[in-house]
């Protein structure tokens, strides 16, 4: 064989393009006749269009003993019409390659469609009629009610959701509804009927208080004679502003075990309320926050995980409960994981150590470093499809946050110091203001936890 033959011709190794400059998108904000709010963001390239509707329809709306009516109604959206039956409607956004979905959290209703874009005018004429004119059949009302009930034994044998259920019911008062199961609980979903539903529906959804955001490729779409023949024929009164009430918390120091006996692992879930994302600390939060335990690599993980094999994982994090332009709102500031039951007291030992550590020495700036390289670098990534812009931007206008909110917050983690990204740790997880859920076998856990005298323990059954 000669040299010739074995020669090979490779193509030129491709080499990296100019840096571009990212900025989360910004949208473009106005309202159709129907004072419906309308935020629209093209994004070339985009050809599945995500629409979200925010609906002012908050969990504290729901009557008293209906915990859940939001839910259901939310789900019944999309179970008939005054044009189509359920399965009608079903067949229809099938037709029309679209996904519809809705939910109800603190802060309201959140419905979501994604559609590729040449068909964006029949699918949001199909939003509409749900907006507009939702059955609310009695017989799908029963069967959602029928189904929410048989979900409700799954989620409490599930221990991270049990774990998060006695979290909010130790933290706020029984009057508030964070203290309470977020799709109601099975007293309360049995009550649910399709005029308690209508009723809801009535009370507060209707245009002058919702907002729509559209994000996707829209060359050569006209968005606005399309709006107007869809969503713009939703009509509904004005509803006067609702009191909301004041959130208030108990974050003394204290350990509650969920008992399940015979179980081999320990779901911890360890936590306090915080500030909304109106404080001016929020920035230096997440950024410190995430160097305690955002990650693989993160101080929690790095002892628990790496070190000790307690666990395959340990978390922090800040999830926005409700939020205010006052400040009046909250969040909850958390860590969570699970452990295997003989080690769940050296375990919460070290957790604490880690804390007192943070506390007395503060976090690095190498770690600082990485954290702001990990949370602004993969922005782009994060952002790479519509409907993840779509539900960022839904969350800037249920937390009344401007909409150039997350561009700024990115230039601002940047901005961010060591010695602020460790005071608001330190500030977020204070060692003796910790409330510790625990969900495992009392039997073998609660003497080891006494032990570690992190706060009074009390056992409850699972």
């Amino acid at each position: 064989m000669t040299d010739a033959a074995v020669t090979m011709d490779f193509h030129p190794q491709p080499t990296a393009g100019t840096a571009r400059p990212w900025a989360f998108p910004a949208p473009e904000r106005g309202a159709l006749d129907n004072a419906l709010t309308v935020l629209r963001c093209h994004r070339p390239g985009q050809q599945v269009v995500a629409v979200e509707i925010s609906l002012d329809a908050p969990l504290d709306a729901e009557p008293e003993d209906l915990d859940g009516v939001a839910t259901i109604m939310a789900r019944a959206l999309s179970e008939g019409t005054d044009k189509h039956t359920a399965e009608e409607f079903a067949a229809e956004l099938e037709r029309c390659g679209a996904t519809l979905d809705a939910h109800a959290d603190h802060p309201g209703v959140r419905v979501s469609l994604e559609v590729p874009v040449s068909r964006l005018p029949k699918a949001l004429g199909l939003l509409a009629e749900a907006l507009r004119a939702p059955a609310f059949a009695d017989n799908e009302i029963e069967r959602l009610v029928r189904n929410r009930l048989d979900e409700i034994p799954h989620e409490s044998a599930n221990p991270a959701r049990r774990a998060a259920k006695q979290l909010s019911k130790e933290l706020f008062p029984a009057s508030l509804r964070m203290s309470r199961p977020r799709q109601g609980s099975e007293e309360t979903v049995a009550r649910i009927d399709a005029p308690a539903v209508r009723a809801f529906y009535e009370a507060h959804v209707r245009p002058a208080t919702a907002t729509a955001v559209i994000v996707g490729d829209l060359t050569g779409v006209d968005l606005d004679a399309v709006l107007a023949d869809t969503l713009g024929t939703w009509t509904g009164n004005t509803a006067a502003p609702r009191p909301v009430p004041p959130i208030t918390a108990d974050d003394t120091g204290r350990v509650v075990i969920v008992d399940r006996p015979g179980a081999v692992q320990t779901q911890l879930l360890i936590g306090r309320t915080g500030p909304d994302r109106h404080d001016r600390v929020w920035p230096a939060l997440v950024l410190g926050t995430y160097c305690l335990g955002g990650t693989l690599t993160s101080r929690l993980d790095r002892v628990l995980r790496e070190e000790k094999g307690y666990t395959y994982g340990v978390r922090a994090f800040g999830q926005v409960l409700r939020s205010a332009p006052d400040g009046t709102g909250a969040s909850m500031l958390a860590i969570s994981g699970s452990v295997d039951t003989p080690n769940t007291g050296p375990a919460l030992d070290d957790l604490w150590k880690v804390l007192r550590t943070l506390a007395a020495g503060g976090l690095t700036d190498a770690e600082r470093d990485v954290a702001v390289q990990n949370l602004v670098g993969v922005a782009p990534l994060k952002y790479e499809t519509a409907a993840s812009v779509a539900a960022t931007l839904a969350d800037q206008v249920e937390q009344y946050l401007p909409d150039d909110f997350q561009a700024q917050m990115y230039a601002r983690l940047a901005e961010t110091g060591t010695v602020e990204a460790t005071a608001a740790a330190i500030s977020a997880f204070p060692v003796d203001r910790l409330v510790t859920v625990l969900v495992g076998d009392a039997s073998q856990i609660e003497e080891p936890v006494r032990a570690l005298g992190i706060g009074e323990v009390t056992v409850v059954t699972g």
